[in-house]
């Protein structure tokens, strides 16, 4: 009896090593926030959508927010740091109540440093 739960306990401890691995967040910087200029093709009528570029490591992104809340804030978030995780077609993050939201990618370049001249 002892034997078959010792190997219980081992199947369940090793048991998350062969699921899904285990979403990879990196630290995204918000380099500019801009009104979307749209056609009327919201997917929230009276949501404000706003274009948002975010630089993660040596890409910059462009992503689609649209702003549920209608709070606004997110026009004066430039310079701010979150974790994100990077998806195919969208970037994941945690808002401020602790609730994943996921914003699609519009496109993405690589990021370019921009030399002060003196």
């Amino acid at each position: 009896m002892w034997k078959s739960l010792l190997l219980m306990i081992i199947c369940a401890v090793c048991l998350p090593a062969f699921g899904e691995p285990a979403a990879k967040y990196e630290v995204a910087t918000i380099l500019d926030v801009k009104p979307h200029q749209s056609a009327g093709d919201s997917s929230q009528p009276g949501a404000a959508s706003y274009d948002v570029s975010l630089k993660v490591g040596g890409t910059v992104y462009l992503v689609l927010y649209t702003d549920t809340s209608g709070t606004g804030t997110v026009k004066y978030a430039a310079g701010r740091e979150i974790l994100v995780c990077i998806g195919k077609k969208a970037i994941t993050y945690n808002d401020i109540l602790g609730r994943s939201q996921e914003v699609p990618i519009i496109s993405q370049r690589p990021a370019t440093t921009i030399r002060q001249s003196k």
